[in-house]
């Protein structure tokens, strides 16, 4: 990249927001461990540096501090929260414990709009705070430009050095004109244009891909989902016949899901793809299994299997692709051990065995998940996939409240096919996280026509949310459930009842596992 910020992360629960607000000014930006060394940040000729927050104090002893060279570098630095009291004590002012906590919605007045940092907004600003030490000493040379009621010094700055401390945290929303500070930071002090794009990653990536791989062959678990087909597409952009695809038909896939990876990636895209079909496999290990918990085992144990054979077949390969994106690397976590660099293991391919010695290519793991659908777009992939909803790794086999049997998936998948298309066909589909179908154990008397039915029940679950950590339910138009309830009941045998779920995460959980 021509052009980067780098934020140290000092394991402040913020610090991916930072990333994105200074994406959302079309600048690149990379996070990186808070000790990485001064010389590896001069490499990367950065054109400015961010210090993020942090649940430490500085003047504790196993506090997490930074290569001082980075004070050298001659870069632009922003210290937030933590940051800014690195860069007082680092640098000869004092930071102490406050005798005032300050948490949540305060006031900053600014003492000189002249401050680049302030530039273009109003003189009194409604911040989001979170911290409870002080600074109470100034740096040589520093001079405060923003007061708040509990603090003199909420926002300094050393303008010939190009140093600029917020006590505040102006990258989340409960800051609402934080965006525009953060922007002059980019902008106006580090001088960055907006250059930053999905075309310019695409063609970084595939140089990148290309220099690593060179002539040697990868593999890579297509799944359907966002995530890996996204990166199957970049990948064969970048290499062609040298990726082969395996897609695992594990038997609990939504209607027409095989079908679809199949003509998308193999006949549209031309990828080499490996079709791999255990329907019989699993569905044979899932029999009277009743517990999510043990269906989740059973079928991550039985795809590492069935991915290894598969692998084998492949021929000799030397790489293994994962859609891993950047939340699944960086989590900031408390600093007792590293606040970054942290790999979830769901994203390993099922946790494949180490003995499958394979080098990763993770070629969107600097990406957050609408800036991948943004490159799924931009690679020409179709809206259908790009948009789709999170789909479970085990399938509709945790959507199913008890045993799993052809019988009971094909009512699922034809009420879950339903669902999809009236969310679709009323525009609801694409602007929600998830909606789906939960075939109940639980059947009741119902009256279709002359005839007495004891059939099953069929939860409607509609959830909004920002990352699936929280959700709640969408209230949906009756005539919309209305539609939904008939279509299903008229059109999937074996269905004589439709409820809908109104419980929020939490309590609840958005699958029903």
């Amino acid at each position: 990249m021509n052009e980067q910020i780098v934020i140290l992360d000092f394991g402040s629960q913020y610090t991916q927001v930072i990333a994105r607000r200074v994406r959302e000014c079309r600048v690149y930006c990379t996070i990186l461990r808070y000790d990485t060394p001064a010389a590896k940040l001069a490499s990367l000729n950065p054109r400015g540096l961010i210090l993020s927050g942090g649940p430490a104090s500085v003047y504790a002893k196993d506090a997490p501090r930074p290569d001082p060279n980075i004070f050298n570098l001659e870069r632009p630095i922003l210290g937030i929260c933590y940051g800014i009291q690195l860069l007082a004590q680092y640098l000869g002012g004092k930071v102490e414990p406050g005798r005032k906590r300050e948490y949540g919605k305060g006031a900053l007045m600014v003492k000189d709009a002249s401050c680049p940092l302030f530039r273009g907004l109003p003189r009194r600003l409604q911040v989001w705070n979170s911290h409870g030490d002080k600074l109470t000493k100034l740096p040589p040379g520093f001079r405060s430009v923003a007061v708040t009621d509990n603090s003199d010094f909420a926002a300094i700055e050393h303008r010939s050095k190009r140093f600029f401390g917020l006590q505040f945290h102006p990258e989340v929303v409960h800051t609402p004109r934080g965006r525009e500070v953060i922007s002059n930071f980019v902008h106006r002090i580090c001088g960055c244009g907006r250059d930053w794009t999905m075309r310019h990653y695409v063609d970084q990536a595939v140089e990148t891909i290309r220099a690593q791989v060179g002539a040697e062959r990868v593999i890579l678990g297509l799944s359907g989902g966002v995530d890996s087909s996204v990166a199957a597409a970049l990948i064969h952009k970048a290499i062609g016949d040298q990726l082969t695809c395996i897609f695992v038909n594990n038997g609990v896939l939504r209607a027409r899901e095989a079908e679809t990876v199949r003509e998308v990636f193999g006949r549209h895209f031309h990828i080499k793809l490996q079709y791999e079909d255990a329907t019989r496999l699993f569905l044979r290990r899932l029999r009277g299994v009743t517990d999510p918990e043990r269906k989740r085992k059973i079928i991550g144990r039985t795809f590492i299997e069935v991915f290894q054979s598969a692998t084998r077949r492949a021929g000799k390969v030397k790489f293994l692709a994962q859609g891993t994106l950047y939340p699944d690397v960086i989590e900031s976590v408390p600093i007792a051990g590293n606040p970054a660099a942290m790999i979830k293991s769901h994203h390993n391919v099922g946790g494949l065995p180490k003995k499958m010695k394979f080098k990763l290519v993770e070629p969107l793991k600097c990406l957050f998940k609408d800036e991948v659908r943004q490159l799924g777009l931009e690679l020409g992939l179709p809206k259908e996939i790009v948009w789709r909803q999170p789909f479970p790794g085990p399938g509709l086999a945790v959507r199913i409240l008890g045993a799993v049997t052809p019988g009971r998936l094909a009512i699922l998948r034809n009420a879950d096919a339903v669902v999809v298309e009236e969310m679709k066909a009323a525009g609801w589909y694409y602007k929600i996280w998830q909606s789906f179908a939960v075939l109940l154990p639980v059947r009741s008397v119902g009256v279709m026509g002359d005839e007495r039915t004891y059939d099953y029940t069929i939860a409607l679950r509609v959830v909004e949310s920002q990352d699936g950590m929280t959700a709640d339910w969408v209230k949906l138009p009756y005539a919309l459930l209305e539609k939904i309830s008939n279509r299903v009941i008229n059109e999937v045998k074996g269905v004589n009842r439709v409820v809908f779920d109104v419980t929020s995460k939490p309590p609840g959980t958005i699958e029903w596992e």
